[in-house]
């Protein structure tokens, strides 16, 4: 019985060894981490440039003012995603042995 317990340590304290001696590194990938939709933040710039743009025209020059409001707002809120877009990646590491 002792020397059936020596040999199945020594099998474990070999796999362990093995193992031990494995070459090992890291692989770095990145990914996206969500996929953004610029839709929100164009109607978002819209809104509150229509808002500021009804704010300052007046009389018969209101509605041109609003719509202008809307459509620089609108373009502005989805450059702003636009840029925003590149700074979401994931970086994932895995460990990697032979």
């Amino acid at each position: 019985m002792k020397l059936l317990q020596t040999i199945a340590a020594t099998a474990v304290l070999m796999a362990v060894g093995n193992n031990a001696m494995a070459r090992c590194h890291d692989v770095v990938t990145y990914h996206e981490c969500r996929h953004h939709s610029r839709a929100g933040a164009t109607i978002a710039g819209a809104v509150v440039g229509g808002v500021i743009g009804h704010q300052i025209g007046g009389g018969s020059g209101r509605d041109v003012a609003t719509v202008g409001g809307a459509v620089a707002g609108g373009y502005a809120g989805n450059q702003i995603a636009k840029h925003n877009e590149h700074e979401h990646s994931c970086r994932h590491v895995e460990r990697v042995c032979d």
